[in-house]
């Protein structure tokens, strides 16, 4: 464990190969390539300590990132460590004897009651390919990629059900479909007969479309820009698309849905996720 940590940096990656998917990968070294390397790529591994890493923290706090961003870069920090102990037999791991930095949480959720999601729908044409769209994202909570991601043949029309098997994401100049971010993110989601009946009218305007091909062929950032437009048509307050799913859960909070029905539906790994982040609305439990 003389090691320097950039060349343990790829170690590390070598050795996840098998295990992180290549977004994970990709974001991983950026955070670690970006804000861990520049501080400690010539050091060596048993010679960090725990005074270092507290000196890497204040740097990144003096550097004004969000307190959950913070967080990530603690996480990159402590994965490395923790690989180092478990796998290479560091006995100095200075990551245990520090304080996290960051929130794991934000402190503030931004989402949209029922009547501002209203006042934004009103905004699209009724029956076009991102009122449709809009309308899965509100009423199913689920994440734009598994949106994109979504076929004819995943939707049941007698059932009113959507089924979730995979995520879309573009990198590199390609598409990509690969599974959901978690075993748990695989999930069937039953939905309302109106949404059922306005996803199968979307479906009929779509000419002999494969009953394999993505019903909306487009990248989330086309989403993100449509998005900001119609908030401004509509004068509602700016949220992001990943928003939208939070402003379904908390529609179903206030419709007094459990939350392990909630944790179901969204396809968290564990029900701590779902009450850390939606634990405040309710506020009489």
């Amino acid at each position: 464990m003389n090691m320097k940590v950039g060349a343990f940096v790829e170690v590390y990656f070598r050795d996840k190969q098998g295990e992180l998917k290549d977004r994970s990968v990709k974001n991983k070294r950026y955070m670690i390539e970006r804000h861990i390397l520049p501080y400690f790529e010539q050091k060596s591994m048993n010679e960090i300590m725990p005074s270092d890493i507290i000196q890497w923290q204040n740097k990144m706090r003096e550097a004004g990132y969000a307190q959950t961003y913070l967080r990530m870069l603690q996480n990159q920090m402590t994965a490395l460590f923790t690989h180092a102990s478990n796998i290479y037999n560091l006995t100095n791991n200075s990551c245990k004897k520090v304080k996290k930095m960051g929130k794991s949480d934000a402190d503030k959720m931004d989402f949209w009651t029922y009547e501002e999601y209203q006042k934004f729908i009103n905004t699209i044409e009724m029956g076009s390919r991102y009122y449709v769209l809009f309308e899965i994202l509100f009423w199913t909570g689920m994440r734009i990629g598994e949106l994109l991601a979504i076929t004819k043949k995943d939707i049941d029309f007698q059932e009113n059900k959507i089924s979730i098997s995979k995520t879309y994401y573009r990198t590199e100049g390609r598409d990509i479909i690969t599974t959901p971010k978690t075993e748990q993110s695989v999930r069937t989601i039953d939905i309302p007969e109106f949404l059922t009946q306005e996803i199968r009218k979307y479906c009929e305007k779509l000419y002999e479309l494969p009953a394999d091909e993505r019903l909306f062929p487009i990248v989330g950032e086309a989403v993100q820009h449509k998005m900001v437009r119609h908030i401004q048509k509509a004068g509602v307050k700016r949220i992001r698309v990943h928003d939208l799913r939070h402003s379904a859960c908390a529609y179903l909070a206030h419709q007094g849905v459990a939350p392990m029905i909630i944790k179901e539906r969204m396809g968290h790994k564990d029900i701590k996720i779902t009450l850390n982040t939606y634990g405040h609305l309710y506020p009489n439990e």
